[in-house]
């Protein structure tokens, strides 16, 4: 069976979700994506011309699938907790908040950035229509679901012992405090 534009379209869109996910966007080829889904480059830049449109694409994707869980969930904080939890259990969700979250604090994406501000900000609405709930309880609601920026530890690392670190002495320059230690090699003399 033949599929669709539409259907092909939503299929490298889906196959760019799981591609920038797991690799981030300059770690993706948009040759990877066109494979994924078996099409050619050429084909897939009929539907985005450039690789940052369907970056894009990507997160909008993202967002939807939040915005998809938060709104059939139970319509109260720990119903929504619930919600995203699920969609946390997966991977493809939370690196793809990381990746656009790395990219939107790169120079020069003020209008990517803005797009991400956006999709949280849509999602707070949402919450905040559907439970009725102040300000802080969404802050707390959004703050306890925020994907970790790594996943945990197999083996907890212990704290250290002393909270304050001793500074060598050939780091502190007398009367001007701590030098950082490429400030402390000895400069070349020009000739």
């Amino acid at each position: 069976m033949r599929l669709s534009a539409d259907e092909r379209r939503e299929a490298v869109v889906r196959a760019a979700f799981a591609e920038f996910a797991g690799r981030g966007y300059h770690g993706t080829s948009t040759e990877a994506i066109a494979r994924r889904v078996g099409v050619s480059q050429p084909y897939l830049f009929r539907f985005f011309p450039t690789k940052h449109d369907l970056f894009e694409a990507a997160t909008d994707r993202c967002f939807q699938r939040l915005a998809q869980a938060l709104g059939e969930a139970p319509a109260t904080l720990e119903g929504m907790s619930r919600a995203y939890a699920e969609l946390r259990a997966g991977r493809d969700v939370p690196l793809m908040l990381l990746q656009a979250a790395a990219t939107a604090a790169s120079p020069g994406q003020d209008a990517f950035a803005a797009r991400v501000r956006r999709g949280w900000l849509d999602l707070w609405d949402l919450a905040g229509e559907r439970t009725g709930a102040p300000p802080a309880e969404l802050a707390a609601l959004f703050a306890r679901s925020l994907p970790p920026a790594a996943p945990p530890h197999p083996t907890p690392i212990a704290p250290p012992a002393s909270t304050s670190l001793p500074i060598p002495a050939a780091a502190v320059s007398p009367g001007r405090g701590p030098r950082s230690p490429a400030r402390t090699r000895p400069r070349p003399h020009a000739s």
